[in-house]
């Protein structure tokens, strides 16, 4: 093959109109031939160059060598132009209906009727105003550890609400917007602690996203509760409370209040639910909390429902919780005498609030931004109705649920093994004793 070989410019070059020397590089000689001279015409050049691709009889005169240069350059044109063609420039929304003035627009039903397509978009992060924090203080993905934290999260600080009308823009798309629902369970090492977080880790994988599930322990993250935690298959974040064992009164309330304060501070959005890890829980209490209306207009912030609890003494049952003319709030029921004091009648797992309250003081009108937090100086059994005097001012500002306040969505039955120990990471270390040997049956 001929190697070709840039050559030194021509010690004499004619002058361009500026005066200055103009050096003819090879490269021209090569594409247009020996016969190349700088003042051809463009018409001339296009010619030239034309009739070196499709070989003109009257140019090439059936030349063996040019007939090959001419294949050549044609089969890199046609390569290139054969690739531009697969690049793709755009992408097609197929979801998108097409119409015509000729002709009624044509679904892909199988039974061939003409049908109004509505596009409908599910949002799962449920925000709809305000500016949003993206992906919050999560870990590396569900399962993740980062500082204490476990988990993604996309909520925002923004408004949650139900179902808007994205209006009419020709094709009749609607948004569905889900509120975000912030669980909340307080929890620590004990015997029936692996089969509860298993029994509410496996309801809360029943319930529709967006929903976050914030679970705390006192002092340190347990391994065996992060292992749980993993395997649930639902969103989640691990948290730990720092206060001393020692000075806490109530560890449930510095435990409720550790995650509030990081709601706070990451302004997450969403309906706060208190729920224990030891009650037992229905599907429809959860639909129910994303009814919690979110405008403060209204002045609906907090829902609440009557509860079924089983007593201490495991002697009789127990129902707690508001009386309601529809979804007004009109009195309390409880079976508690000595709790009659209370303001509000109602169980720590009996009601739900907007989580903006705790962020937000100026759009819900409290008189103070004071934090809002759980009291453990309070006598037991008033940790609830004091945290709700922070949240609301009156039953006007609350929500009875479901319509009525006439069905039971969750029982507290106090089942719980206080002297027992569970083996370290739930493995046993040796095998049991066989009481009865196969032997025996044979």
């Amino acid at each position: 093959m001929a190697s070709i070989r840039r050559t030194t410019p021509y010690p004499s070059s004619p002058l361009c109109n500026d005066g200055i020397p103009r050096v003819e590089s090879p490269s021209h000689k090569l594409l247009y031939g020996s016969n190349y001279s700088p003042t051809t015409t463009s018409s001339s050049r296009l010619k030239r160059f034309l009739s070196g691709i499709f070989l003109f009889p009257s140019s090439q005169k059936n030349s063996k060598k040019q007939l090959k240069r001419s294949i050549t350059r044609f089969s890199l044109f046609f390569v290139f132009g054969f690739l531009l063609g697969l690049t793709p420039f755009g992408t097609i929304d197929f979801d998108t209906q097409f119409t015509s003035n000729s002709s009624q627009p044509q679904d892909f039903s199988l039974d061939h009727h003409h049908t109004q397509t509505v596009n409908r978009v599910i949002r799962e992060n449920a925000v709809v105003e305000g500016g949003g924090d993206g992906v919050d203080g999560g870990g590396g993905g569900i399962g993740g550890v980062d500082e204490g934290v476990i988990g993604i999260e996309g909520g925002g600080a923004g408004e949650t609400g139900g179902i808007r009308d994205g209006g009419d823009d020709g094709m009749g798309s609607v948004v569905i917007v889900k509120k975000q629902l912030i669980i909340v369970t307080p929890t620590y090492n004990r015997a029936l602690q692996a089969y509860f977080l298993h029994r509410l880790g496996q309801t809360l994988r029943l319930v529709e996203a967006p929903l976050l599930w914030i679970i705390v322990e006192m002092n340190m993250l347990s391994m065996e509760t992060a292992e749980i935690l993993r395997k649930s298959g639902v969103m989640y974040r691990h948290l730990v409370c720092a206060k001393n064992s020692t000075n806490v009164k109530d560890r449930g309330v510095h435990q409720r209040n550790t995650v509030l304060q990081h709601i706070e501070q990451h302004k997450l959005d969403g309906i706060v639910y208190f729920a224990d890890d030891d009650n037992i829980y229905s599907l429809e209490l959860f639909q129910s909390l994303r009814e919690i209306r979110y405008i403060a207009v209204i002045c609906s912030r907090f829902g609440t429902w009557p509860v079924a609890m089983l007593a201490q003494s495991k002697a009789k049952a127990i129902l707690e919780g508001p009386v309601c003319n529809g979804s007004q709030v009109i009195g309390w029921h409880t079976n508690e005498k000595s709790k009659r004091l209370r303001r509000f009648h109602v169980d720590m797992s009996g009601f739900a609030f907007n989580s903006t309250i705790l962020w937000d003081p100026k759009k819900w009108h409290r008189p103070t931004s004071k934090p809002v937090r759980q009291l453990d100086t309070v006598k037991e059994g008033f940790q609830e109705t004091t945290f709700i005097e922070q949240v609301v001012e009156d039953e006007y500002q609350m929500e009875g649920l479901p319509e009525g306040c006439s069905r039971v969505m969750n029982w507290h039955l106090h089942l719980d093994a206080r002297n027992l120990v569970y083996p370290g990471g739930w493995l046993l270390q040796k095998n049991l004793d066989a009481v009865l040997p196969v032997s025996e049956f044979g």
